[in-house]
């Protein structure tokens, strides 16, 4: 029960941070700290079940948020390179 209770903190917080900050840092950061409070409740819930297929999805996710820490902070370089800024109020320039 603790860990399930300290999962739904960290996603509360990291839900906190994407909708209420508006530096793409943060929200991407705040967008981690989701994917590793869904891994924490995954786990608890394959520990408590005695089943093994909660860590095989615990892996692909990492393998997800790994490729996506890449490709994000990638992302987040060029924007910061170009604009000067990750504020997301300022970069509307992908509106139509």
């Amino acid at each position: 029960n603790h860990y399930l209770g300290l999962s739904a903190i960290l996603f509360t917080i990291g839900t906190l941070g994407v909708i209420f900050r508006r530096n793409a840092l943060i929200m991407f950061m705040s967008v981690e700290l989701m994917l590793t409070a869904v891994n924490l409740s995954l786990i608890a819930f394959s520990r408590a079940m005695d089943d093994m297929h909660g860590h095989v999805f615990v892996l692909f996710i990492f393998a997800v948020a790994a490729a996506e820490a890449g490709i994000g902070l990638a992302i987040l370089v060029v924007l910061f390179r170009s604009r000067r800024t990750i504020n997301v109020a300022d970069l509307d320039t992908l509106k139509g």
